[in-house]
């Protein structure tokens, strides 16, 4: 059988005009000016791609990229300044906190006017309605104006009403980041659902565990442009690149795993690239490599040594900040010692974003010692192990210590040095995977 498209998009572009003044724009409208008082902005540039049924299709780029544009267009909120969108199908679109709702109204009172507006009748609703009611578990706050809900309130509401009118379509725009884990996993277990009665669901994201998890495929967009599109995993890689500014290069497809893949060329010209040519600088350079550190460090020591560099290797052996879960990964530091000292420490730190201290290790755990570098000399530590936390967000604090005279001494501490994105297509339960081997045996001889 032949797949059915159910979203084409053909050429599509989305241009806005900034006015420097409110003025200026007062005086093109009324025909009083022939000089052109506005720059170009292009949100969306000539975009070609298409959505089958069934499909699960994640959108990810960089902050301005132009997704919520492209989702606004969809949906038909904005119009397109050229190309065309055909949708095929019933969508029900969660796209912002407030799209759709009038704030004075109660939530049974919004739930009837969602639903009129997408052409049921008074009847189909009433018929929906508990189903509504117990997927978005808000109790008698649904007989309250909405303007006293919580964001979580709210968007529980929300998805609840646009999931429970039988769309073809579900487009979802990072709505779910307000809920809580809870709801957040009931949503995801209806993603599934939907994704086994055929149904296309259409995600804007920037949980790249979510996007790889659940998508099919991706698209990722930068500058309003379609970068590119296909697999969750080789989309992300292109994506945490873009992140650092670095200009990405994507491995062949096909070919994974630590120093086996081709290297290509990808798109010339993106801001603030750093441009690796083919057979020159090589790759695995990761110190010539860009690497997000977080700008606002905590630091403090004596400086009798001090940190001077901090890079996290991928299993692909480039400079990252996000890592696959289950993948082998190096966290790499460089150490300056300005005097002799005697049996340095090296150690990092993994942390919540709560501040938490989850895991870690270091030299001296680890039992690698230093041979007692005199002043002037730098070291490299590099430490080695597989990505068995959960996914999500972490940050990473690093620190040089040892004991001078007995006491114990801080020479250079960074907290929150950088953060580390886990992407995860499996959680388990806490912050670590057991990883567990599981088998199910018959007893019965049936």
């Amino acid at each position: 059988m032949e797949d059915k498209n159910v979203i084409q998009v053909r050429d599509l572009t989305k241009i806005y005009k900034l006015y420097d003044k409110p003025s200026d724009r007062l005086k093109e409208a009324l025909g009083l000016t022939r000089r052109k008082r506005f720059k170009e902005h292009y949100a969306l540039r000539g975009l070609n791609f298409r959505i089958r049924e069934g499909e699960c299709v994640g959108i990810i780029g960089v902050n301005g990229s132009g997704k919520s544009t492209l989702l606004k267009i969809i949906t038909g909120v904005l119009t397109p300044t050229s190309g065309e969108v055909s949708v095929e199908g019933r969508i029900s679109a969660l796209l912002e906190l407030g799209a759709g709702f009038n704030m004075e109204y109660t939530g049974i009172e919004n739930v009837y006017l969602n639903g009129t507006m997408m052409g049921f009748s008074k009847e189909e609703i009433d018929r929906r309605l508990p189903d509504i009611l117990s997927f978005a578990d808000i109790g008698d706050y649904v007989n309250q104006p909405v303007k006293t809900y919580s964001s979580g309130m709210f968007v529980r509401l929300a998805f609840a009403v646009a999931i429970n009118i039988d769309p073809e379509i579900l487009i979802v725009d990072e709505a779910l980041s307000v809920g809580d884990v809870f709801f957040q996993a009931k949503c995801f277990h209806k993603f599934e659902e939907f994704k086994k009665q055929g149904k296309t669901v259409l995600i804007v994201s920037h949980d790249l565990g979510s996007i790889t998890r659940y998508c099919d495929r991706v698209l990722l967009l930068h500058q309003g442009n379609l970068l590119d599109q296909g697999s969750p995993k080789e989309m992300v890689d292109v994506y945490k690149q873009l992140l650092v500014h670095q200009e990405p290069v994507r491995q062949a497809e096909g070919q994974e795993g630590e120093g086996s893949g081709t290297w290509e060329r990808w798109h010339d010209g993106i801001s603030g690239a750093t441009t690796i040519p083919k057979g020159e600088d090589d790759p695995s350079d990761v110190w010539q490599q860009p690497f997000q550190m977080n700008p606002d460090i905590l630091e403090y020591g004596e400086r009798r040594a001090e940190i001077t560099g901090i890079r996290i290797v991928d299993d692909r052996g480039r400079a990252s900040n996000v890592v696959h879960k289950g993948k082998p990964f190096a966290i790499k530091v460089r150490v300056l010692f300005h005097e002799p000292i005697q049996d340095p420490i090296v150690a990092y730190t993994f942390l919540n974003v709560h501040g938490t201290e989850i895991a870690g290790t270091n030299t001296m755990y680890e039992k690698m010692s230093f041979e007692d570098p005199s002043a002037g000399r730098e070291c490299e530590v590099t430490f080695r192990q597989q990505m068995d936390l959960q996914g999500g967000e972490y940050l990473l604090s690093f620190g040089c210590t040892g004991f001078r005279d007995g006491d114990f001494t801080v020479y250079h501490r960074l907290y929150y040095a950088c953060n580390v994105t886990v992407v995860s297509d499996k959680n388990t339960v806490g912050f670590f995977d057991m990883n567990s081997r599981v088998e199910i045996q018959e007893l019965n001889g049936r």
